[in-house]
């Protein structure tokens, strides 16, 4: 998939993700990678800025297998966010769905 497209639309996955319950870090990034092939160094940034702009709360669970894990819980502006970025997606693939129709019938 191209580089920009997957840019574009890995915000609303990972908002999206995390909506649908809390999870951490690299539970995340395997999700994220059954929609779109990307690396850990592309979610934890991400994850990051989410959260320092209040998109996301974090809280530690103890693990079995090592240290805590970190994980991440939508706040209502993350919800409200996500929505958003829905809203905006999906306008805008129809908008380029109905062109790329158009061109098929020219």
């Amino acid at each position: 998939m191209n580089t920009q497209f997957k840019k574009g639309v890995l915000e609303l996955i990972v908002l999206l993700s995390v909506a649908k319950k809390d999870i951490y870090g690299y539970e995340l990034v395997a999700q994220v990678c059954k929609v779109i092939d990307v690396n850990e160094g592309t979610i934890y940034p991400l994850l990051k800025r989410l959260t320092n702009e209040g998109y996301f709360e974090t809280y530690l669970v103890e693990s079995t297998e090592g240290p805590p894990r970190k994980y991440y819980h939508i706040t209502v502006l993350g919800k409200e966010r996500a929505e958003d970025l829905k809203n905006n997606w999906s306008n805008f693939a129809t908008s380029v769905n109905k062109f790329i129709e158009e061109e098929n019938h020219e």
